[in-house]
């Protein structure tokens, strides 16, 4: 009876590392610049301090709006208040009058 034995070869013992490596490389890489690694917080961060300085400046806004409404709301309209409505909804200015646009 004869035996056939194979020679191990070299190459055989590195195939599981590398994949193994492939893999792990693949990961790391992602972790660095994918959708959600590290250089993407960097721009998430740069994006949250736009949009907060959008928001605050809306905040501004919208309290100067609520100012305005609460001045008209209270039953004793003013009425320079009226007057300054109705002119700057309908673009009107007499001749004698100077406008200063803010």
């Amino acid at each position: 009876m004869q035996t056939i034995q194979k020679r191990k070869s070299f190459l055989g013992k590195l195939i599981v590392p590398a994949m193994a490596s492939a893999v792990l490389a693949y990961f790391v890489v992602s972790a660095k610049t994918g959708q959600y690694g590290s250089e993407a917080k960097v721009a998430f961060s740069r994006q949250l301090a736009v949009r907060n300085a959008v928001y605050s400046e809306l905040l501004a806004k919208r309290d100067a709006l609520e100012r305005r409404v609460r001045a008209m709301k209270d039953g004793t309209l003013e009425r320079d208040m009226i007057d300054e409505n109705a002119r700057r909804a309908l673009n009107v200015a007499r001749d004698d009058e100077i406008v200063i646009l803010r």
